[in-house]
């Protein structure tokens, strides 16, 4: 029997995910739907078909090895490169046909120069930067540098984009300046003659909770897959959660009262117990914080973690489970029947973001895809 331990991905609800993000944003809003980070832990590849087949017209990764990977895959949609990307990997840019963030001249002239050698030109988007302070060109700086790009005889300035801060925050003050400002920006490089076709700054939280921010062209990502940035981010739409952390019991023995489990002896039993045994732990993304304060489902019912979660196993108390028996399954992120373990409740324990928890879920883990 193989290790139980899966992440099941439910492709149906990325669609349906997709579709609420179409009516979100209407017709005329393109939607560059970021796949970077392996799909954020769910499958770059059939995540981004199913996207696509749903009707998003373009995809955003971070570095060219995930490119390279759909490209491989036969992915031949519009994939734009948004971060910064060494020079050293413009010859394959240019050979995959991907669209390139470009925030500096040296860059966008090399680039440039390999496309004439190959007898194309590449598409680019201008990343400025308003107030995020990462990467970007500044907002006074970024029409000189537009009107550069435009001579340049290997690019085509297809876009233009700007990243949001605090999007997901309930005071909005700041995003409305970023926004004011990157339309302002568009503005002075229009006026001067250079038409930028595409210009996005709407991210999920972005999308969702300024709709100002939409422009013609929005980058989901963590919305994609059913997951929202935080407690101030409207729920509307509402969204299907994609993925479910699923293992099964693999042993069970009863323990007296006064028994320790795990590492450093951290749980003692208080009743004569019934412990289980399941296969995953933190080397699989199973978080170790989550000791003694996380829950899982087996049968319908939450059950809670007890002593330290192991590298590879975890310990449950399933003590008041009728029936429990090794084989059973046993869901830590998801639904099972009438519960949930929701991902906010492993934000709230963890101290993070829905994004690290998905991304953290390790390649030993395998993806298995359900429509």
């Amino acid at each position: 029997m193989p290790r139980p331990t899966i992440a099941e991905i439910d492709l149906d609800a990325i669609a349906f995910n997709v579709r609420q993000t179409r009516a979100l944003v209407g017709p005329n809003v393109r939607i560059c739907a970021a796949v970077k980070a392996d799909a954020y832990g769910h499958g770059a590849v059939p995540v981004s078909r199913t996207i696509l087949d749903a009707g998003a017209e373009m995809l955003g990764v971070a570095t060219l090895e995930e490119a390279l990977e759909l490209r491989e895959a036969g992915i031949r949609a519009p994939i734009l490169l948004l971060q910064i990307t060494p020079a050293g990997d413009i010859p394959e840019i240019v050979r995959n046909d991907v669209s390139a963030m470009v925030c500096s001249r040296d860059f966008a002239s090399r680039l440039s120069d390999e496309a004439l050698k190959a007898g194309t030109r590449i598409k680019v988007h201008i990343k400025v930067d308003t107030g995020m302070g990462r990467v970007g060109i500044q907002a006074g700086e970024t029409l000189g540098l537009a009107r550069e790009l435009a001579a340049m005889p290997g690019l085509e300035v297809e876009g233009m984009f700007t990243h949001f801060a605090c999007a997901d925050e309930e005071e909005q003050t700041f995003t409305h300046q970023q926004i004011d400002e990157f339309r302002e920006v568009i503005r002075a490089v229009e006026t001067s003659g250079i038409h930028i076709p595409f210009k996005h700054a709407g991210n999920s939280a972005g999308m969702l909770n300024v709709p100002e921010s939409h422009f013609n062209m929005v980058r989901p990502g963590i919305m994609l897959y059913g997951l929202y940035d935080s407690g101030f981010v409207s729920r509307t739409p509402v969204l299907r959660q994609a993925l479910t952390l699923k293992t099964g019991i693999v042993f069970l023995k009863e323990l007296p009262a006064g028994s320790t489990v795990s590492y450093g002896r951290t749980f003692t039993t208080t009743r004569r117990s019934l412990v289980a045994t399941i296969p995953i732990g933190y080397a699989d993304g199973y978080n170790r914080r989550l000791s003694n304060c996380g829950h899982a489902l087996v049968r319908g019912i939450r059950v809670p973690v007890i002593g330290r979660v192991c590298m590879d196993q975890a310990m449950l108390d399933v003590t008041d489970i009728p029936g429990v028996s090794i084989g059973d399954e046993v869901v830590l992120y998801g639904r099972q029947g009438n519960q949930e373990i929701a991902m906010e409740e492993i934000e709230s324990i963890l101290g993070t973001i829905s994004y690290e928890i998905v991304c953290s879920i390790s390649k030993r883990v395998p993806r298995v895809y359900r429509p």
